[in-house]
């Protein structure tokens, strides 16, 4: 397995595998950029087809978070991680400790590059462990930031980004009445149906879980739909927040709504699947732009965490989709590639003045 040669790999400056025998633990860190500051990202437990798939998976989230970090204004970069679960669990299999504590001594080995967090598949109590072994682990409760979990952040973002894109797309500056065809009602997207139904929107929403099904179904007056069948949804807004490619060349046909908005990360398979959207005259908001609201309220930890403060931050990330969407208006292309560009372009610039600071102190 080459990774200069994964298509996935876009100068990524380490990329880094561990095993344990001991503990059982195989897993990846990929950093793809420090030019703003350490990489930070979260830490996913999943069971990867194959090793080439959790290779991949880990180059493209950790670029997203380098894209996420800048357009957030944030001083970091961008960096994942990924332990490869046994094909024969499902991503709530139970990590032992011991494996959890392995996975702190690799991130540790790195020396503050990376800084890890809870994804899918792990939680707070899950950093709790590795926390024990390094100190390079963010979200968790003694970091001053509630209970360590992201998820209200993460969702109170995405619908600020959400009523950015319907403004956009449809003129409304309320989302009364807005139909919304919720996939995923998980940590984030459970908070974010939470908001849309007391902003007054109508809820469409599937899900794996039955629970969660009847919960949104009993107290937020939610129509129920199979998985499968969110898609077509005649709805306004499709909003996506399990897993990432599922924005397709199967999937972009069957969408029957003018907007997408949801907090999944890497929605789209392929990059060019932005200019599929673009030219069914769907409004997409790029998902590292729309889900940073999480690395955003771990940001305001390590002083006196201030909630209020924390959440107007992540509302702001509806400004900058805002622009995103003018410009990529203005200029007639999808509004992905407008957000890898204006990201790519503060990375740089911060890049060249880190640079010029550097050498300034060396010939002073």
């Amino acid at each position: 397995m080459s990774v200069f040669a994964a298509k996935s790999f876009r100068n990524h400056e380490l990329v880094a595998f561990h095993q344990d025998p001991d503990s059982g633990l195989s897993a990846i860190i990929a950093i793809h950029s420090t030019a703003l500051g350490p990489a930070l990202g979260g830490c996913r437990y999943w069971s990867y087809d194959s090793d080439e798939d959790a290779l991949d998976d880990v180059l493209r989230l950790s670029r997203g978070m380098t894209y996420k970090a800048a357009l957030a204004g944030l001083s970091f970069g961008g960096g994942k991680a990924v332990i490869m679960a046994p094909k024969d669990s499902s991503k709530d299999a139970k990590k032992s400790p011991e494996l959890l504590q392995a996975f702190g001594r690799f991130v540790h080995s790195l020396n503050g590059q990376y800084i890890t967090a809870e994804d899918v598949g792990t939680c707070p109590d899950d950093m709790e462990i590795v926390h024990g072994n390094t100190p390079y682990v963010a979200g968790i409760a003694d970091g001053g930031a509630g209970d360590g979990d992201p998820s209200p952040a993460t969702a109170y973002g995405v619908f600020h980004g959400l009523q950015a894109a319907v403004r956009a797309r449809m003129g409304r500056n309320d989302l009364t009445g807005v139909h919304v065809a919720v996939q995923g009602l998980g940590h984030v997207g459970g908070y974010l149906a939470q908001y849309l139904g007391d902003a007054g929107a109508r809820l469409t929403v599937a899900d794996l879980d039955a629970d969660r099904l009847a919960w949104a179904r009993d107290t937020l007056g939610a129509d129920v739909v199979a998985a499968d069948a969110i898609y077509g949804v005649a709805a306004d807004v499709f909003a996506p927040n399990a897993m990432g490619a599922i924005l397709n060349d199967d999937t972009i046909p069957r969408l029957n709504a003018c907007v997408v908005a949801g907090s999944a990360n890497n929605q789209l398979a392929e990059d060019r699947h932005g200019t599929s959207l673009a030219d069914r005259g769907i409004l997409y908001a790029p998902d590292y732009v729309i889900n940073a609201g999480g690395i955003i309220s771990i940001s305001h930890e390590g002083r006196a965490y201030n909630r209020d403060e924390a959440m107007a931050h992540c509302a702001r990330i509806g400004d900058t989709l805002s622009e995103i969407f003018q410009r990529a208006g203005n200029e007639q292309r999808p509004t992905n590639e407008v957000a890898d560009q204006l990201a790519e372009e503060r990375v740089i610039a911060h890049g060249k003045a880190k640079k010029e600071r550097r050498l300034s102190a060396v010939a002073g």
